[in-house]
């Protein structure tokens, strides 16, 4: 007695699904990656042989005419302590210095001694050779 059956299951499998799901991933990531802009005033970086992205907090902008930037803000030099200060709230975090290449050691050291004083650690912003 040989019994079959009417209905025959199919052993294709169809990807149109799983194009569809790749496609709305490829649409999601293309959009999100444009929303990732680094802060930061237009300044002449200096080079280094190597350079990385990273996500800051805070960034001190000083450029080429020795003005101040504390994320985007203007501040004098004489009140970089107490506006970083009041920013961080006394709690230890990572601060992004863009210096311009103009600009002195001395006040590079200067600034990094301040953040260090807040217990900020610094991160010097630098161009790819």
């Amino acid at each position: 007695m040989d019994i079959k059956t009417k209905h025959k299951a199919e052993a294709a499998f169809s990807m149109s699904s799983m194009t569809d799901i790749v496609f709305l991933l490829l649409i999601f990531f293309m959009l999100t990656a444009s929303f990732i802009t680094p802060s930061g005033l237009p300044v002449n970086l200096p080079t280094a042989a190597s350079a990385s992205i990273s996500m800051q907090k805070n960034s001190l902008t000083i450029t080429a005419d020795y003005r101040y930037f504390l994320n985007d803000k203007e501040i004098s030099s004489n009140t970089i302590e107490s506006e970083l200060s009041r920013l961080t709230g006394g709690q230890e975090g990572t601060l992004s210095l863009n210096i311009d290449a103009a600009v002195s050691v001395g006040e590079l050291a200067k600034v990094g001694g301040l953040a260090a004083k807040l217990k900020q650690k610094t991160v010097l912003v630098t161009k790819p050779e």
